[in-house]
């Protein structure tokens, strides 16, 4: 019989999390068990808890930012351990089989396994997922600030790695909170120059601290007109609607704008604002293990790491009240 897993849900839409004890079922063949050390809050988190986005169920186990120590391993995984410590995000399986994970794109498998979607999360003692998604940790890398880096990181470091971005390149990064800040350190280390735009004058020195060169009021009107023609790249992470024309035309020839923020309404995007720079609008999900695996590599290297705030598994509730107040600086991590 297995022993029992240990969480904290929601047993409705925004409803407060309560502990419980479920199940897993049989550990498969291609799967991990991994104790639980850490978990990171995203405002994903919130959304599925909220139902935001009409796939959640209850009761709800949210986290997608783990860091652990394998404790049990299926007889088909392959390159892990127990006793490896590893990051879990947002996937807990792809298929190994379609076109996109035959080309190494396992974030893009149709058939993907999403880790709190259909399933319990890492607000809890243990959590499961397949062994490709359970990336090692560095040496060098601490433990308790990392588990961002796998929802968060990834989420902004990905497109960085996947769409070319050059270290000649002009960059800039609309939003700094918790994909925002992590960005602004990718991004100097890249080599880029770096712009930070903020509706928070107040985020303005500390966004010069995280490696931006300038910064500049995300709604100034005026300020975003003289960069007419100036960013090769420039990526969203707020979710909030902005003067989407002035950014496009803030983009020079061969300019992507590129969102990782769930902006809830449509962006108009004008025909013509892209024809004739030969610009481009993209978004992305998280990126492969691979990238993720590079990502890590990139940060033990250059000492990058969350700005992070630590709160007892315990008072989960009122880390999630924190996060909605828009209070955290700049993640939430959850420590058992």
């Amino acid at each position: 019989m297995n022993t029992p897993f240990l969480g904290w849900a929601a047993t409705s839409p925004g409803a407060a999390l309560e502990p419980i004890e479920y199940d897993p079922g049989t550990l498969r063949p291609e799967q991990v068990q991994v104790k639980v050390e850490s978990c990171g809050i995203c405002h994903s988190d919130l959304s599925m808890l909220d139902n935001a986005w009409g796939n959640s169920s209850y009761p709800l186990v949210p986290g997608h930012e783990v860091i652990g120590v394998i404790e049990a391993v299926g007889d088909q995984t392959k390159g892990l351990s127990v006793g490896d410590r590893v990051g879990l995000g947002w996937f807990a399986g792809s298929c190994l089989a379609c076109p996109a994970c035959l080309s190494g794109r396992h974030q893009l498998c149709a058939r993907a396994e999403q880790i709190i979607v259909g399933r319990h999360g890492g607000f809890a003692d243990r959590v499961r997922a397949n062994w490709e998604w359970a990336i090692k940790l560095p040496g060098t890398l601490d433990p308790a600030s990392a588990g961002p880096l796998f929802c968060g990181g990834i989420t902004v470091f990905g497109p960085i790695h996947d769409f070319g971005v050059k270290p000649t390149h002009r960059v800039g990064v609309v939003g700094i909170g918790g994909l925002g800040h992590l960005a602004l350190q990718f991004l100097n280390k890249w080599g880029c120059e770096v712009t930070a735009f903020s509706s928070t004058p107040a985020k303005a020195d500390d966004a010069r601290k995280l490696g931006a060169h300038h910064v500049v009021g995300s709604r100034d009107r005026a300020a975003l007109r003289k960069l007419a023609g100036t960013f090769d790249f420039i990526l969203i992470t707020a979710n909030a609607t902005l003067d989407w024309d002035d950014y496009l035309a803030a983009l020079a020839p061969d300019g992507r704008l590129h969102f990782v923020g769930a902006v809830l309404e449509p962006v108009p995007v004008p025909a013509f604002a892209l024809i004739g720079g030969r610009k481009s609008v993209s978004g992305s999900p998280l990126g492969s293990p691979a990238t993720v695996a590079t990502m890590l590599e990139f940060c033990a290297r250059h000492q990058i790491a969350p700005l992070i705030e630590t709160f007892p598994m315990a008072e989960v509730n009122a880390a999630l009240a924190h996060l909605r107040a828009g209070k955290a600086r700049h993640r939430i991590v959850l420590a058992r």
